[in-house]
């Protein structure tokens, strides 16, 4: 296999990565995923080479696949791709304007010799950054599958690709992330949001945005990673938040039922036996209400657990792609926290959204963009969401800033002569830099209030910061492009 990479003298990456698909198999079965990782560990240079190669390895190892043939990957622009259109191109300009014309792409070219068996290579092309915070690797990850999918006659569910995807990011690159990104490059739909439940990865529907609202990002210019240790040891506070949760619900569950046993029927409270025995086996933090988080178990968690002293008390903590240090400290309460709110936060602006269109719908998104969480039994309205990414430690001062700078806009003299243009920001992806989303009106005069934003952070930085925008459809609805190679008649 060999993969080149364009555009890798911007990034400290090596341009070229080959490997023979031999070193992938051990005898008559594929390596294990933590040899692969060490493989692509051992030049910093040539990593960027596991997420296009790791997923030839994941096709062999989940689905039995064997390649015979050579297999070249060519990379532009490098990451952030979706796929393709059922057509075959004549020519270079065909091509050019096929690419002009898509946000995110991957496109399969296989040059056949006229026999039974062909060498593939593989193009992946794309405008978009990488290290954004924008799914980048995710969907090279999903292009890069899809394309050799496509080449070797592999037909491949939208949702089942995701998830290989996944594995390929987790167990081969080494990143503890979840399974959106690869969901939303595989499965997402152009000007669509995909509303969807991590558990594994189950989608409830799309969401049409609508046609007065506007999202943009803009980049910090701060390498974004969700391999980076700030991310990982965050998931690890999460995953011992749940822990603690469950066996104080377990604990509560047993003096329960003890209490009901010399109890009558009628003052057993079977409602709450069942909300303790539910919580007590509790899978993911986002399917506990902020209410019952708030009244039985908030008071409860550490702010912050050394790994030992966890261990010792717990035993595990239940993730299988992080591992805890028992050496180091963990915040664990805002950890915690963050996706018990952060999954009422995704309810209430999905409902908004597709609500009624006025001033007030706008104001209330972008304010729920800003949530954190500080919602209380007494009511207290949501208060900013950017912030939760701070308390977990997953903030930066770029994307600090320029979410201040948005709010400035969004309160500014001129914005309120606009009727507003810009309503909200919060960094996205895993945070520790990265991108800002902000929502606004759909209008010209909002667009030009993001390109002061742009100059005003790049005054105060020496940063100019790229923005991007548009929507396009990930693989399931954009399939791939095969171009074939024309040869001249003979004469």
């Amino acid at each position: 296999m060999c993969a080149v990479s364009y555009g890798s003298e911007l990034s400290n990456r090596g341009p070229t990565f080959d490997m023979d698909l031999s070193d992938f198999m051990e005898g008559e079965q594929p390596i294990s995923y933590e040899k692969a990782n060490t493989y692509f560990a051992q030049d910093p240079s040539q990593k960027w080479a596991a997420y296009v190669a790791g997923t030839i390895l994941v096709l062999m190892k989940e689905l039995g696949v064997r390649f015979e043939d050579g297999i070249s990957m060519l990379v532009r622009g490098y990451f952030f791709v979706v796929y393709a259109v059922g057509t075959e191109l004549n020519s270079r300009s065909d091509f050019d304007s096929t690419i002009d014309g898509a946000a995110y792409m991957s496109c399969l070219i296989i040059y056949h010799n006229g026999l039974q068996r062909h060498f593939a290579t593989k193009f992946v092309s794309s405008a978009v950054p990488e290290g954004k915070g924008v799914s980048s690797s995710a969907a090279v990850e999903v292009a890069s599958m899809s394309a050799i999918a496509a080449a070797h006659g592999l037909s491949i569910s939208p949702r089942e690709l995701a998830l290989l995807c996944q594995k390929v990011e987790n167990h081969i690159v080494g990143a503890p992330c979840g399974v959106m990104d690869q969901m939303t490059s595989a499965c997402g739909e152009a000007n669509k949001l995909l509303a969807m439940v991590c558990q594994p990865a189950e989608i409830i529907g799309l969401v049409t945005i609508p046609n007065h609202i506007r999202f943009w990002g803009i980049d910090s210019g701060i390498r974004h990673s969700v391999g980076g240790a700030d991310y990982g040891s965050v998931r690890i506070g999460a995953f011992m938040g749940r822990k603690i949760i469950k066996a104080t619900a377990s604990t509560r569950l047993s003096q329960s039922i003890s209490t009901a046993n010399g109890a009558s029927p009628d003052e057993v409270d079977n409602d709450g036996l069942e909300l303790l025995e539910a919580e007590a086996s509790l899978d993911y933090l986002c399917n506990l209400s902020p209410h019952r988080y708030e009244a039985l178990y908030a008071n409860l968690l550490p702010q912050s657990m050394l790994g030992e002293v966890f261990l010792e008390k717990y035993v595990d903590h239940g993730d299988t792609v992080t591992v805890i240090d028992k050496k180091r400290t963990y915040s664990v309460t805002a950890a915690a926290k963050h996706p018990v709110y952060e999954n009422f936060r995704v309810k209430a602006f999905k409902a908004l959204l597709t609500s009624a269109s006025s001033n007030e719908q706008l104001t209330a998104l972008g304010e729920l963009l800003y949530q954190k969480e500080e919602m209380k039994c007494s009511c207290k309205p949501l208060l900013q969401c950017h912030y939760s990414y701070s308390a977990c430690g997953l903030g930066s001062d770029g994307t600090d800033r320029l979410v201040q700078l948005v709010q400035e806009m969004q309160h500014g003299k001129a914005s309120r002569v606009d009727d507003g243009t810009l309503y909200g920001a919060k960094i996205t992806g895993g945070g520790s830099g990265g991108t800002v989303c902000v929502v606004g009106r759909n209008c010209l005069r909002s667009s030009q209030h993001i390109l002061e934003i742009q100059q005003r952070y790049k005054k105060a930085t020496g940063y100019l910061p790229f923005i991007f925008e548009g929507s396009s459809p990930g693989v399931g609805k954009f399939g791939y492009l095969k171009i074939r190679r024309s040869i001249a008649p003979k004469s």
